[in-house]
C-alpha cells in the first residue's frame, strides 16, 4: 500500500507542472480569443498565442535597432510629461531599476561585506550621507531574494563597498531569479 501511494503521489507531482501549464495556455488562449479574434473568419487554434509572440518579438526587434531606441527614448519622453500616467510610468521604471540620473531610486549597485561570513551582500546604493568626523558614508538597501521588495537599509562607510559591476535592473533580476539570471556580479567593477 505504501508504495501504491507513494506512486501516485510522484505521478501526481511529476504531472501538476504539465497541467499548470496546458491550463494556463488554454486560459491565455481563450481569452486572446475572445478578446481580439471573436469574429474572425481565419482563426485557427493557438492564432492567439502566436499573435502574442509575434508581437512582442516585432516590439523587441525594435528597441534593439538604433530607430527603434530612437523612438522609445521619444516615447519614454512623452509619456513622462502627461500629468498623472508621467508619475506612474517614472515610479515603476524605479521599482523595476531602469531610473536614471539624479531621481533614480538607486544610484549603483554595489557588493556589502556579510556581517557573518567572508561573503558579500548585493546592495543597493540610496545616497551618500554627510557626516562629521570627515569618513564618507551611503545608504544602502540590501534587498532579500526572491523578494527584493523587502530588505534593510543599512549605512555603510563608502570604503567597505565594492562595485558589483552590474545595472540595478540587472541586481534586481538576479534577485528575483534567486541568482538563476546570466549576469552574476564578479566584484571587479567591471
Amino acid at each position: 500500500m505504501a508504495h501504491l501511494t507513494r506512486c501516485l503521489i510522484a505521478g501526481i507531482v511529476a504531472l501538476l507542472p504539465i497541467g499548470a501549464l496546458s491550463l494556463t495556455v488554454f486560459w491565455l488562449e481563450s481569452s486572446i480569443r475572445s478578446a481580439f479574434f471573436r469574429d474572425a473568419a481565419f482563426y485557427f487554434p493557438g492564432l492567439g498565442l502566436l499573435a502574442v509572440l509575434v508581437a512582442l518579438y516585432a516590439i523587441g526587434l525594435g528597441v534593439t535597432t538604433f530607430v527603434g531606441r530612437w523612438l522609445f527614448a521619444a516615447f519614454d519622453g512623452v509619456i513622462g510629461r502627461v500629468p498623472l500616467l508621467g508619475l506612474m510610468y517614472r515610479s515603476l521604471k524605479q521599482v523595476l531599476g531602469y531610473g536614471k540620473g539624479d531621481d533614480a531610486l538607486f544610484t549603483r549597485v554595489v557588493l556589502v561585506p556579510s556581517r557573518d561570513s567572508d561573503g558579500a551582500q548585493l546592495g543597493l546604493v540610496t545616497r551618500a550621507v554627510p557626516s562629521k568626523d570627515g569618513l564618507a558614508r551611503e545608504l544602502v538597501f540590501v534587498p532579500f531574494s526572491p523578494n527584493p521588495a523587502s530588505g534593510r537599509l543599512i549605512l555603510v562607510e563608502s570604503s567597505a563597498l565594492r562595485p558589483a559591476g552590474i545595472e540595478v535592473h540587472q541586481a534586481l533580476e538576479l534577485l528575483v531569479t534567486m541568482g538563476k539570471s546570466s549576469r552574476v556580479p564578479d566584484g571587479s567593477g567591471s
